[in-house]
């Protein structure tokens, strides 16, 4: 098992965003709720997972967040390592095209895009890191988490078993 910290950084960021979302929470009030002084530009940048977070001020972190530090990191580890053991998944482009949720129309116009480019020579089939679905998250107006959930639900289990 290898270890790539960019996409560790990413995913724990993304959590610890998702987590502060979810309490309805702008940086600003995370950063009150917080013992030590922390900027809002290096709390964006823990969630942007560009910045490493040291174990101290992550366990603060959680502790204004309410959230057991220990439950965070299996979640992150889990989304690392048990779902795609090297950051990347695979999606059929077929079922993403053929799904008809709206939030995800700028993930089914990529994917027929990507089909058309192909026509038939290819298996419908392509491999995403974190970075590409990051991306995709963002053109669809929701988190990584989120968009990874969705692609779940279309295209059962994401474990590539390539990587294996």
């Amino acid at each position: 098992m290898q270890l790539d910290t960019a996409i560790y950084q990413r995913v724990l960021g993304d959590e610890l965003r998702r987590l502060r979302k979810q309490r309805g929470w702008t940086r600003r009030d995370l950063n009150r709720r917080l013992q030590s002084d922390i900027s809002l530009q290096t709390l964006a940048t823990y969630e942007l997972g560009t910045r490493q977070c040291s174990v101290v001020r992550l366990v603060e972190i959680c502790i204004a967040l309410d959230e057991v530090p220990h439950e965070l990191l299996a979640r992150v580890h889990q989304r690392v390592f048990s779902d795609s053991p090297v950051g990347r998944i695979r999606i059929d482009l077929r079922k993403i095209v053929r799904d008809e949720q709206p939030s995800l129309l700028p993930l089914r116009r990529w994917a027929k895009g990507r089909l058309a480019e192909h026509d038939g020579h290819q298996v419908p089939e392509v491999s995403l890191d974190i970075a590409a679905l990051e991306r995709m998250a963002e053109l669809c107006g929701m988190e990584t988490v989120e968009l990874i959930a969705r692609l779940r639900q279309i295209n059962g289990s994401l474990h590539d078993p390539e990587d294996d």
